[in-house]
């Protein structure tokens, strides 16, 4: 195949003109994604069959994976916990993670959550036993339905083969490799930020754990590339049971589209940003530390926008801003603020040293993606109803949380608030790991619509198809 000035590609039945970059680099065996809004993606014959080649090795791995026990999987996590507690290995895990995060200092990168470190080097190894002692999924019986003269039964199965595309977090090895214990094998493309320890992670940990314990070496598949691309062609290849992305808003809607073109199911866990309403009955005490301890770092459920009830706005606002100064001083820094108009004079007389900005149209849906400095948006409510209305409105469909005393309040933003996850305190409570004891995949949110038949919390445990087995007694059965 070939591509010429002029030519057009049709996508959703409208006709789009192929641009002069594209021409000028495409040749045959390449493949183009065209997507809404008239992008079209381009993407190179050589990560084509990088992706094929890897996809098909994890293919095999997944029948293989069929015939070992569950105590080999067990096995594997334990194998891959003592050498992430290994100080030799630790030591040159450590070291390959300082060069990506020179690299990407280098470059004007976030490194934020591309740090690895003692701390998380053991909050992968206890998520790894946590799957060590996990039960294995496959086959457990779900519902049995008994007939006269036969009776079905519906099991627990694998998917096959899960594709994951996450931002660059060393970490995400032991969230992946947990759909291991739901007889799944994975392929999965990190950052190119953290790609460096990725392979130092694979080579030192991974593999050596897969072999230990009798596990195909390729039931886990790094794609070992740097390009976009890469990914696009990751979601599309039609041997991918499941396509799971991770990270930017953007970069995950477009990764789902592309997977949704090819007819492969997909979970994203993409824009976040938490919100926090405060009620008339709120306790200060309660709101200054709730706020503090939801800007200790930036992630998705990180407290992003802060809304407060006008009759209280004052007393409340001067709180908020204590904890928010508070957040940026243990970071050594000046936190920020985007204030709407009432709220913004109220934080200037506070007094509270903070860098303030006047609140933008728009802004109020806007996820601030900092990396060292807090930053989040103050506004106002006329009350709760039009809190409730303002973050249905304008809030990703994420998180939100109510601090007050109410307990009518609070069943009241239960019952309203369309969002997944609903809380009364801190907003970094919404984890896997830390709210189920699971290690997760990632964070739904109801942004594309809720959530069909499976929390917003996606684990290794809940990648699973169902089965259905019949077992006819009576040989003359028929209908």
């Amino acid at each position: 195949m070939t591509l010429k000035n002029g030519d057009r590609i049709i996508i959703n039945g409208k006709p789009v003109v192929v641009d002069d970059a594209i021409v000028n680099k495409f040749v045959d065996g390449d493949a183009l994604f065209g997507l809404s809004g008239g992008q079209i993606l381009h993407v190179g014959r050589g990560e084509i069959s990088l992706v094929d080649a890897s996809v098909s090795a994890a293919k095999s791995a997944f029948f293989e994976l069929g015939s070992c026990s569950a105590e080999q999987i067990s096995m594997f996590y334990s194998q891959f916990a003592e050498k992430l507690l290994d100080p030799i290995i630790r030591e040159s895990l450590l070291t390959a993670n300082k060069v990506d995060v020179q690299s990407a200092i280098e470059r004007g990168r976030q490194t934020t959550r591309l740090l690895l470190d003692n701390s998380i080097l053991d909050g992968m190894a206890d998520a790894l036993k946590v799957w060590q002692k996990t039960s294995q999924t496959t086959g457990q019986v779900l519902e049995r339905i008994e007939h006269a003269g036969w009776a079905v039964q519906s099991e627990v199965a694998p998917l096959g083969v899960v594709a994951f595309v996450f931002e660059g977090r060393p970490n995400v090895f032991a969230d992946a490799t947990g759909v291991l214990r739901s007889g799944n094998t994975c392929v999965f493309r990190i950052g190119s930020d953290a790609l460096n320890t990725a392979r130092s992670m694979m080579d030192l940990a991974v593999r050596p754990a897969l072999k230990e314990s009798g596990l195909p070496v390729n039931a886990v598949v790094l794609l070992d590339a740097a390009s976009h691309s890469s990914a696009w062609a990751l979601f599309a290849n039609k041997n991918i049971g499941l396509a799971v992305a991770r990270g930017s808003g953007h970069a995950v809607a477009q990764l789902g589209e592309i997977a949704q073109l090819s007819g492969t199911a997909v979970s994203l866990h993409g824009t976040g940003g938490a919100w926090m309403l405060v009620g008339v009955k709120a306790d200060e005490v309660r709101l200054a530390q709730v706020v503090e301890r939801s800007l200790d770092r930036k992630v998705c459920n990180t407290l992003n926008v802060i809304g407060v009830p006008l009759g209280k706005a004052d007393e409340l606002i001067s709180i908020i801003a204590q904890s928010v100064a508070l957040a940026g001083r243990k970071r050594n820094c000046v936190s920020v603020v985007h204030a709407c108009s009432v709220s913004l004079p109220i934080l200037k007389r506070c007094g509270v040293e903070l860098v303030i900005k006047p609140l933008q149209d728009g802004e109020l849906s806007t996820e601030w993606e900092w990396d060292a400095v807090p930053e989040c948006s103050i506004f106002v409510f006329d009350d709760l109803e039009h809190g409730v209305e303002t973050f249905n409105e304008h809030a990703p469909n994420f998180i939100v949380s109510l601090i007050s005393e109410d307990k009518d309040e609070l069943e009241f933003v239960w019952s309203n608030a369309d969002a997944p996850f609903v809380g009364n305190g801190f907003t970094r409570w919404v984890d896997g790991q830390f709210a189920l004891n699971k290690p997760e995949l990632g964070l739904s949110n109801w942004q594309n619509g809720r959530v069909l038949g499976r929390g917003s919390i996606l684990s290794g445990d809940s990648v699973f198809s169902v089965r259905y087995r019949s077992e006819q007694n009576d040989i003359n059965l028929s209908r």
